[in-house]
């Protein structure tokens, strides 16, 4: 039997797309390799956000050819979408697959297309690529229900028109599509059925869900479906534009939050505090209206997990303007940020700008690292809160030290001194700060 690798890159819901094709190579007969070097197959799902994440899926193929030259790589993602011909280019590459072909990745694996009208060949390797996603029919992968861990994703919607000047994703990730409600409900009661009992909901640009069905919908009503038509446990969200944080998705969170059904986390993408820079950036909102939606969210959830990205160096970032939008991170509630410096992609406006007005490298780090001890205290202020109280958390795979490790529903790491076993939701005393999260002790259900 076959044995296959699926190394998967980048964001949620490209996570979500490897899932579904892990578990779509197992239904077809493969078993999973203990890791790349055993392997027969290994799929590649690449990101393409910034440099370094192309350098990274370079040396992950070179590393793996490498250490297992007879084995087929296979690559797709966003950086296949991106650059087929450079990622054909790089030995050791069997087939290159773009997002707007993703789900035929399984079939080119077990079943080797050879020629077909719809593959070109860069170098004698087969690339599956259309800028146009004019077969967006085909991105649409099946759901991972049997997916091999205990939070998987079920991405729900892909691509985005947003435009951002920064931004590749619409070129890699086409136009905003959404998968149809009953499918989406499908998909969590065999979720449920198989025992599941945490789902994270995600997608490109979430909460333009349903904006593109007919007749159109909107993400709130998705959300409610899926609480009201599901005995799903727990669901949590991922990252969800400013804009779309509505009224009635506040109202659902009023309603399920406390009965542990809607995990208490918001992620609500920042990139900036300066309004010259949002500008800059075409982003659709201004720092005022982001801090009227955090603090509608921190007066609904006092406990809520509060996270923002936030980009550093955006070209014309002066000392000034970033002081700017670091006094704005200040004076907001957030519990944690992912900080990730300006790339400049091909193509892209901003990657213009940079040419005309770049920062410097030693100025990023610099801020980077302002913005790190920023977040460290409050992050340590917000662990310490919850001393000496209980909290709702599920528990994770793998063991250490008689421990069990676990993610609260606030999104919180926490370390209960007890072996217990995985996907289960349990209540939990805090008793201590760990490095990152917290430790616990178990409280056994009455």
């Amino acid at each position: 039997m076959e044995g296959y690798h699926v190394e998967n890159f980048g964001c949620r819901a490209s996570r979500s797309d490897g899932e579904a094709i892990a578990s779509e190579l197992r239904h077809r007969g493969l078993r999973s390799a203990d890791d790349f070097s055993t392997a027969t197959v290994v799929v590649v799902n690449t990101c393409s956000v910034t440099d370094e994440a192309d350098r990274e899926a370079r040396a992950y193929i070179r590393r793996v050819h490498r250490r297992n030259p007879q084995a087929r790589i296979v690559v797709t993602g966003c950086y296949a979408q991106r650059a087929p011909e450079e990622v054909a280019a790089i030995e050791g590459v069997h087939a290159v697959i773009g997002n707007s072909h993703k789900s035929l990745v399984v079939s080119e694996i077990t079943q080797p297309f050879g020629f077909v009208p719809i593959a070109r060949l860069v170098n004698s390797v087969p690339v599956l690529h259309d800028q146009d996603f004019a077969h967006t029919e085909l991105s649409v992968l099946p759901f991972a229900e049997d997916a091999q861990q205990t939070r998987p994703n079920l991405k729900v919607q892909d691509g985005c028109a947003n435009r951002c000047s920064f931004c590749i994703i619409p070129e890699t990730r086409g136009p905003s599509r959404s998968i149809p409600l009953a499918e989406c409900v499908a998909s969590i009661h065999r979720f449920v059925e198989s025992g599941g009992k945490e789902l994270v909901l995600s997608g490109i640009n979430l909460g333009r869900w349903g904006r593109d069905l007919h007749p159109q919908q909107r993400f709130a009503d998705l959300i409610a479906a899926i609480l009201e038509k599901t005995s799903l446990p727990r669901l949590r969200l991922s990252s969800i534009e400013p804009m779309d944080w509505t009224p009635e998705m506040l109202a659902l969170y009023a309603q399920y939050a406390p009965q542990g059904r809607l995990a208490r986390h918001a992620h609500l993408p920042l990139q900036s505090g300066s309004d010259t820079i949002l500008r800059k950036m075409h982003r659709r909102y201004r720092p005022w209206h982001y801090a009227e939606k955090l603090a509608n969210i921190r007066a609904l959830m006092p406990d809520a997990a509060i996270g923002a990205d936030v980009m550093v160096g955006f070209p014309g970032e002066t000392d000034a303007l970033f002081q700017e939008s670091h006094d704005f991170i200040a004076a907001q509630p957030f519990t944690y940020l992912h900080l990730f410096p300006f790339s400049a992609r091909p193509g892209t406006p901003a990657a213009a700008m940079h040419r005309e007005i770049p920062v410097s490298s030693r100025q990023v780090d610099e801020r980077m690292a302002a913005l790190r001890n920023l977040i460290a205290g409050k992050n340590r202020a917000f662990r310490e809160s919850f001393l000496g109280r209980e909290l709702s958390v599920i528990t994770l795979q793998g063991h250490w030290e008689g421990a069990t490790f676990a993610l609260s529903d606030n999104f919180i790491k926490v370390e209960i001194n007890a072996e217990l076993p995985a996907n289960r939701l349990v209540n939990v005393r805090i008793t201590d700060l760990g490095e990152t999260g917290l430790r616990a002790s178990h409280l056994p259900s009455t």
